[in-house]
């Protein structure tokens, strides 16, 4: 089955929805945020948007996290990183050796899911499935 591609979203129109007001600084992020083709960081971008108040870079992150319109990715080390959900329902590659995040949708693995969940006693609410590589981009180099 192929993956359902999300069109993207007016990220100003979802904060809207959900009753929030929207501000010059808030405009800012969600501007940032729509170029974003890869994932990123809430310190970067605060590094981006100096004139933007961090408050308010970690609040927008939060509430489009919380509207499921971004995706929250552990690195390796801990620290959190975000990206534009592109698909319906995904998984993540991390290089680890530059960061770069990668979308993948795969039907074994929904398989497997489904097979888990007849296994084991009450009933999967959700996963995360991350798979931390070297890109093709890092191998080249």
């Amino acid at each position: 089955m192929a993956p359902t591609r999300l069109s993207p979203p007016d990220l100003l129109a979802i904060l809207e929805d959900r009753g929030y007001r929207i501000t010059g600084p808030r405009r800012d992020v969600v501007r940032l945020l729509e170029r974003k083709g890869e994932g990123f960081g809430a310190e970067q971008l605060c590094g981006e948007l100096p004139s933007v108040g961090r408050a308010t870079i970690y609040r927008t992150v939060r509430l489009l996290l919380e509207a499921g319109i971004l995706c929250k990715l552990a690195l390796p080390n801990g620290a959190p990183k975000y990206t534009l959900a592109r698909f319906d329902h995904h998984h993540h590659t991390v290089c680890t050796q530059c960061g770069t995040v990668g979308d993948f949708r795969d039907s074994t693995m929904e398989r497997l899911m489904r097979a888990i969940g007849a296994e084991i006693p009450g009933q999967i609410v959700g996963h995360r499935l991350e798979v931390y590589i070297t890109c093709q981009g890092c191998l080249d180099r």
